[in-house]
C-alpha cells in the first residue's frame, strides 16, 4: 500500500476546531505543491486513530474539501485530491522560505519561544495586511 503524503497534526492553542485544522492543513500543502492532483489522503480512521479524534471530525474536514471541489472519495479506494491551489508563484518559494528559516534563527537566538514567534508574526503579518492588531 502506498504511504500518504501528508500527515497531520493537532495544534490545541490554536483556537480551531480539529476538523477545521485538517482542512487548512490540506489547503495549505496544496497551495505549497505538497499535494498534487491524484495524491491520497490518509484515510478517515487512520487519522483518527493516530490523531485520537472521532472518525467523524476527520469525516466532517474530507467532506469540507469535497464541497470545496479539492478533494473526491471514492468508496473503498481512498479519498484523492482533484485540484491543486498552487500557482505561479510556487518558484518563489524556494528563497522565501529560506528567508524565513533565517528570520526564524535569528528570533530563537534572540530568546524568542515559539509562541512569542508566533504572536509577533501574526501582529506584522495583519498589520502589513493593514487588518487591525490584537
Amino acid at each position: 500500500m502506498e504511504e500518504p503524503v501528508i500527515e497531520f497534526h493537532l495544534n490545541s492553542r490554536s483556537g480551531l476546531p480539529p476538523y477545521q485544522q485538517l482542512v487548512q492543513q490540506v489547503r495549505h500543502a496544496l497551495r505549497l505543491g505538497l499535494l498534487n492532483e491524484g495524491d491520497r489522503l490518509p484515510t478517515v480512521k487512520d487519522v483518527a486513530r493516530q490523531m485520537a479524534v472521532n472518525p467523524n471530525t476527520v469525516l466532517k474536514a474530507y467532506r469540507e474539501l469535497e464541497h470545496d471541489g479539492l478533494v473526491a472519495a471514492r468508496p473503498g479506494v481512498g479519498t484523492f485530491v482533484t485540484r491543486t491551489l498552487a500557482d505561479g508563484t510556487l518558484a518563489a518559494h524556494g528563497p522565501l522560505r529560506k528567508d524565513l528559516q533565517r528570520w526564524l534563527t535569528k528570533a530563537r537566538l534572540a530568546g524568542l519561544d515559539d509562541e512569542s514567534i508566533e504572536a509577533l508574526f501574526v501582529s506584522t503579518f495583519r498589520n502589513a495586511a493593514g487588518e487591525d492588531v490584537a
